[in-house]
């Protein structure tokens, strides 16, 4: 995502200014439902979240992790709207577009996902516009992937998207590629947060056919 640091110092210094010193911690709570989500107990994430939110409603749309773990724990349409509303806060994230498009691709189709696909700023990083560009059917995985060629961070969020891709699309071992491949140690400190969710998503995999 765009906004990882807003899920760091700049997001609890925001919520710290907004809730009485008596409160339980933000920083306590955030940490549990990241740890929460780490250890693959989605709902229990999702409740932590929650917490969150009730100290502190303004800050809602920030919560783009939250997203990532409804889309986990099979809410979909909250997960579709957490990501609709944290455009209001990013509306130049294509990793944003990419959630919510799963999101609808998992409670509806990819044909009305595509149709539904959140529009988009400029993302600079590459390979974003490419991975765009594939959900919006104007470009194939392959070109994501080539488009991501000698840089590491590139090449880390194109397996990543490119293995969401396929498993929104019904290509379970397709899918299972890719993502073994963005779960890989090498990726870890390009990857920061997205690197944990792509291992915990290959663990909720059922075991690849014989």
């Amino acid at each position: 995502m765009i906004g990882p640091r807003l899920a760091g110092a700049a997001l609890i210094g925001m919520l710290a200014a907004t809730v009485p010193l008596r409160a339980q911690s933000p920083q306590l709570l955030l940490n549990r439902a990241v740890e929460e989500f780490e250890s693959s107990r989605f709902t229990a994430s999702v409740e932590t979240f929650d917490s969150l939110i009730r100290l502190a409603p303004d800050q809602a749309p920030y919560l783009w992790q939250r997203g990532i773990a409804l889309y986990y724990a099979q809410r979909y349409a909250d997960c579709r709207r957490q990501f609709e509303s944290h455009r209001t806060v990013n509306p130049a994230d294509v990793e944003n577009a990419a959630w919510h498009f799963l999101c609808v691709a998992r409670a509806e189709s990819p044909d009305r996902a595509k149709a539904a696909l959140l529009p988009v700023g400029v993302d600079p990083r590459p390979p974003m516009r490419e991975v765009y560009e594939m959900l919006r059917g104007r470009m194939t995985p392959d070109q994501v992937i080539a488009a991501a060629a000698g840089q590491a961070d590139a090449q880390f969020y194109a397996e990543l998207y490119v293995g969401l891709y396929f498993e929104a699309l019904g290509m379970a071992e397709r899918a299972r590629t890719h993502l073994t491949l963005a779960a890989a140690d090498r990726f870890e400190r390009v990857g920061g947060y997205m690197h944990m969710v792509a291992r915990v998503h290959l663990r909720s995999l059922p075991p690849p056919r014989p």
